[in-house]
C-alpha cells in the first residue's frame, strides 16, 4: 500500500497539492492532476456452477504539466513519493520537447464550480461479499432455468464496485467525489440445434436497493429469449422502423459524437454547419444533465474543475450547443460548458454525461398501432455509421409489425438511411427511462430502407 492509499480523503488533497507544488518548483508554469482509486469484485455463475470470481483493487495518478504552450502527461499506479518525484521531472523534460499547442491550458479560475461538495447521492456504502454476489447470480439463473422453454444459459453475473476520483490544478481548484455501482445480468438460450436463440437482461444502479431483483432479471431475459424463437426472413423494402429503448439510445449516441467539440474542431461531424438549424422536428428536445441524482453518468464537476450545469443540446428541434472542454472552446472562440472528461494518461476532452432525449406524448403501443407493416428493432449489429456524412447502415433483428401489432420475430436484416433524414423525421414515445447514461424513449423513423433475404 502506497503513502497516498493510506491517507483519508480529508488528507489526500493536501498530499496531491504537494505534488502540484513540486511540479511548479521543477519548472511547470501550471499543472493539474487526477487521481483514481477503485475496488471491484464480480462473480460469474453458469448452469448451476460457479465459473469465476474476480477482485481488483488499484489506483492511478495522471499529472499534466504545461510550460508555455507545450504540455506533457505522465501517469503512474505507483504512488510512492520517490516514484512520483521522478515522474514529475520526466513530465517536465517531455513538455520542453513537445510541440506547441496554441489551445492548451488550464480552465480559467472564474469558471471553476463553486460547489465541489454537491451531493448527487452517487455512493452507497452497502458492501457485498463474494458469497452475496454468488447468491444473486445463482438465484437469477435458477429462476430462469425453471421457466418453460429455456434450454440453456450463457451465465449470470453479479458485480459491485466503489471508486474515488480527485482532481486538482494549480489554478486553485481541488475536489473529489465517490461513486458506487451494483449490477446483475443474465444471458439465456432457448430452442435446439440450429434453431437456438439467445437474449439477455441486465440492470445497473448506483445504490444496491435500486437494483432489480433476480426474479425480475430472470423473467425479462426469459421472455425476450423465447419471443425470438422461429424467426423469419423479410424481403427488401422501404418501411417504418421502430427502435426499442435498448437500441434507440444508439441514435442519440451518434448525436452525442456529432456535437462533441473535438469533432467540431476537427471538422469531422455531419452536423458541422448545423448550429442553430433545425435538426429534429420542433417537438424534440435533448438535454445533457450531469446532476441527476444517482445518475449513471452524474458528476459534481467536470475533469477541469469547471461548473457543469444542465445543458440544452436540442431545443424545439434546433441544435443550440456543442459539448465543450476548455481547449475545444478556445479553438471555437467559445467558453467551456463543463463537459471535460479525462483518464490518468490522457488530456481533458469533451464528453457527454447523462445525455437523453425527452419523452414525447404518444405511447409505444399507439405508435405501433398506426403502422400497417414495419420493423420493430431490438438488436443492432455492426458499426456502419459514417460520422462525417451521416450515412447509416447496420445489421438488425427484432419483430415484424403487421396491422398495428407485433407479429413474429425476424432477423438477418440490414437497415439503412442517413442520420440527417432520420433525425428530422424522428418521432419519440413517452417511455423514457434513465438507464444507460445515454437514453432515449421508443423511437419511430417513418421510412428506412430494409435489405432482407
Amino acid at each position: 500500500m502506497s503513502n497516498l492509499d493510506k491517507l483519508t480523503n480529508e488528507n489526500e488533497l493536501n498530499y496531491l497539492e504537494d505534488i502540484l507544488k513540486s511540479a511548479k518548483k521543477a519548472g511547470a508554469h501550471c499543472a493539474d492532476l487526477v487521481y483514481f482509486k477503485s475496488k471491484a469484485q464480480s462473480v460469474s455463475w453458469r448452469m448451476g456452477n460457479l465459473e469465476d470470481v474476480e477482485r481488483s483493487e488499484g489506483s492511478d495518478l495522471g499529472l499534466r504539466v504545461i510550460i508555455g504552450q507545450k504540455s506533457a502527461i505522465v501517469s503512474s499506479s505507483d504512488m510512492d513519493k520517490e516514484t512520483l518525484n521522478s515522474l514529475i521531472h520526466r513530465a517536465i523534460d517531455m513538455a520542453k520537447n513537445a510541440p506547441e499547442d496554441p489551445y492548451v491550458g488550464l480552465a480559467d479560475k472564474k469558471y471553476h464550480t463553486a460547489d465541489t461538495a454537491l451531493n448527487l447521492d452517487l455512493n452507497d456504502s452497502h458492501l457485498l461479499t463474494p458469497d452475496d454476489l454468488q447468491a444473486l447470480a445463482k438465484k437469477t439463473e435458477e429462476t430462469a432455468l425453471n421457466i418453460k422453454g429455456i434450454s440453456n444459459s450463457n451465465g449470470a453475473s453479479a458485480s459491485t464496485s466503489h471508486s474515488h476520483t480527485a482532481l486538482l490544478n494549480s489554478n486553485g481548484f481541488s475536489g473529489s467525489y465517490d461513486v458506487s455501482n451494483y449490477s446483475l445480468s443474465l444471458s439465456l438460450i432457448a430452442g435446439k440445434n440450429l434453431e437456438m436463440q439467445s437474449d439477455y437482461a441486465w440492470d445497473s444502479k448506483r445504490h444496491f436497493q435500486d437494483l432489480n431483483i433476480p426474479e425480475s432479471i430472470a423473467r425479462e431475459a426469459a421472455e425476450k429469449t423465447l419471443k425470438k424463437l422461429n424467426p423469419r426472413k423479410i424481403e427488401t423494402c422501404e418501411t417504418p422502423v421502430v427502435f426499442d429503448p435498448r437500441v434507440s439510445n444508439s441514435l442519440l449516441g451518434h448525436l452525442s459524437s456529432a456535437i462533441n467539440g473535438a469533432a467540431i474542431t476537427r471538422k469531422t461531424s455531419f452536423l458541422l454547419e448545423m448550429m442553430g438549424e433545425q435538426v429534429f422536428s420542433d417537438k424534440i428536445n435533448v438535454t445533457d444533465n450531469p446532476h441527476i441524482i444517482r445518475g449513471s453518468s452524474s458528476r459534481p464537476f467536470d475533469a477541469e474543475g469547471v461548473a457543469n450545469p444542465s445543458l440544452e443540446i436540442i431545443k424545439d428541434g434546433r441544435l443550440v450547443n456543442w459539448t465543450l472542454d476548455s481547449a475545444s472552446a478556445r479553438q471555437l472562440g467559445l467558453i467551456s460548458n463543463g463537459r471535460a472528461s479525462r483518464g490518468a494518461g490522457s488530456p481533458p476532452s469533451p464528453s457527454s454525461t447523462n445525455f437523453y432525449m425527452e419523452a414525447g406524448e404518444i405511447s409505444p403501443e399507439d405508435m405501433i398501432k398506426d403502422i400497417k407493416s414495419g420493423l420493430y428493432v431490438t438488436d443492432l449489429i455492426g458499426m456502419g455509421v459514417n460520422g462525417i456524412t451521416g450515412d447509416y447502415s447496420r445489421g438488425a433483428s427484432g419483430f415484424w409489425i403487421e396491422n398495428g401489432e407485433i407479429a413474429y420475430p425476424v432477423n438477418e436484416i440490414t437497415i439503412a438511411s442517413n442520420l440527417k433524414q432520420m433525425y428530422i423525421s424522428l418521432i419519440c414515445a413517452n417511455d423514457l427511462t434513465h438507464r444507460y447514461g445515454t437514453d432515449a424513449p421508443t423511437i419511430l423513423i417513418p421510412n428506412m430502407m430494409l435489405a432482407g433475404s
